[in-house]
């Protein structure tokens, strides 16, 4: 819709923001009028109008086949759309047309915004299936041509009170007519099924909707009743829930003012008991979720610290090590479910891991060797956010105790480099480099076996151990990026 009406109109950013809202909402009226609804707009030079919007309704059978939009067609070919535009009124005059031996009553609605007619509405009706209508069909068209009114007045859309279309009710779950009093006029079969459920025992007509809302209502106490009652009566657009009874319903009210002056309102409501129990079980299983990388982590922060605790008790330099690299692998893991016990999914922003690991294995060679990190990990599912914390922490600690001797310094420096279905880390340091005949897929401490065996074996990656370019090691890592 911008592209046409741009290249064709002369409507403005406001003028096109209040089309974009009315065809947000308009689904509402084609469902009530049981009828296929296209939006003309007249062109720059006022010669053609472009069809810039089109829906067919839920209700009923549609009246084109083809999609309308971007069709232009000259001025005076279709004489209600002269008619609606030139005198800004609803147009309804002629007959029926045929339309592949279909007949059609088309009808023209003025959209207004700000005392200007930016546009005209067909209403197409396909009289094929045309029957004595119900009471609850009687109701959907007395309330589309309403809207109707109000649109062709400027009052509807209500730009102040901007819905979700997606999940607000349509006609459809169900729909209460209210009078200017706020008394109910007519319920439909799944309207009052949704408040049988709240636990209302009787029938809703005749019924002030926003009393007998409250009183269906678990009772708060003073002014939350009150705006619960103001709410549900519809005096001003608004969309809410109310529990009571084993059930959930959302409604959404919406004054009716055809002639300026409030009439009556529509309210449209929907049971979501069924959808707000699933939310709360898994807003439960979250929370469970969340819990339980909280404890998984307390424990592992308290393996390690007997670890360490240990460690000092050994007189054995050589066990005191292999203790001590123990305790980083175990903090490594600490600090993944340390940061899913925080976020709602199983998926962590891994340069904050990234750094945290950094700064634990640093406390290896404080102040001789620095450890920096470049690049952007991103966002990592925690089936690959663990092994990684672990491989990480092993490279690291393999660099700064076996690439630089007592009393030397020197740099580590981690790359990431993230494409669409690969992440590339590499891990180089300015150290002594590799022995002679080293091979990174055979030899190698207990630290590159587990590295080797993380990657390969649980990531899915490849694993390289080269010479650097100018002095010391180079590993490169090349993971796939689960979904």
């Amino acid at each position: 819709m911008n592209d046409l009406v741009r290249e064709h109109t002369a409507l403005d950013a406001s003028d096109l923001e209040w089309l974009h809202l009315l065809v947000s909402e308009w689904q509402l009226l084609s469902d009530l009028s049981f009828a296929d609804l296209v939006l003309w707009v007249p062109t720059r030079d006022g010669t053609r109008y472009v069809s810039v919007a089109q829906m067919r309704p839920n209700t009923g059978p549609t009246s084109y086949q083809d999609d309308m939009v971007g069709h232009l067609v000259p001025r005076g070919r279709r004489p209600l759309l002269d008619a609606a535009l030139d005198e800004g009124r609803i147009v309804r005059e002629g007959d029926p047309e045929w339309r592949e031996e279909v007949p059609v009553r088309v009808e023209s609605i003025p959209v207004r915004r700000d005392g200007r007619v930016l546009g005209v509405i067909a209403r197409n009706t396909n009289l094929l299936t045309v029957r004595t209508p119900s009471r609850l069909e009687l109701t959907y068209l007395q309330s589309a041509s309403d809207l109707a009114q109000m649109i062709a007045a400027g009052s509807f859309p209500f730009p102040a009170e901007q819905v979700d279309m997606d999940a607000s009710p349509r006609a459809g779950d169900g729909l209460i007519r209210l009078d200017a009093d706020g008394t109910v006029q007519y319920a439909s079969p799944n309207a009052l099924s949704a408040y049988h459920r709240l636990g209302l025992a009787a029938d809703l007509v005749g019924h002030h909707l926003g009393k007998t809302t409250a009183e269906l209502a678990p009772q708060s106490g003073g002014p939350v009743d009150e705006a619960l009652v103001t709410m549900a009566s519809g005096w001003a657009p608004r969309e809410f829930e109310v529990e009571g009874g084993d059930g959930v319903i959302q409604l959404r009210a919406i004054p009716l003012k055809p002639k300026g002056v409030r009439t009556g309102s529509l309210v449209l409501l929907r049971d979501v008991t069924e959808l707000r129990r699933r939310e709360r079980e898994l807003m439960t299983k979250d929370a469970t979720i969340r819990e339980i990388h909280h404890r998984v982590k307390n424990n592992l922060q308290t393996v390690a610290a007997l670890l360490r605790l240990q460690a000092r008790r050994m007189d054995s330099a050589s066990a005191r090590s292999a203790l001590e690299e123990a305790v980083r692998r175990v903090g490594s893991i600490a600090i993944v479910h340390e940061t899913l016990s925080q976020t709602l999914d199983e998926r962590v922003e891994f340069d904050e891991i990234a750094d945290r690991v950094l700064a634990m294995v640093a406390e290896i060679s404080p102040g001789r060797v620095t450890a920096r990190r470049s690049g952007r990990f991103g966002v990592l599912t925690a089936r690959t956010a663990t092994p990684l914390s672990m491989v990480l922490t092993e490279l690291l600690q393999n660099a700064l105790e076996h690439g630089f001797g007592p009393g030397e310094s020197g740099a580590v420096d981690i790359t990431a480099t993230r494409g669409r279905e690969l992440i590339t880390i590499t891990v180089q340091d300015d150290g002594r480099g590799l022995p002679a005949g080293f091979d990174a897929q055979q030899t190698g401490n207990l630290g590159l076996q587990i590295v080797r065996t993380l990657v390969v074996g649980e990531l899915g990656g490849t694993f390289d151990m080269v010479p650097a370019p100018d002095r010391g090691t180079r590993v490169i890592l090349e993971l796939p990026l689960a979904g």
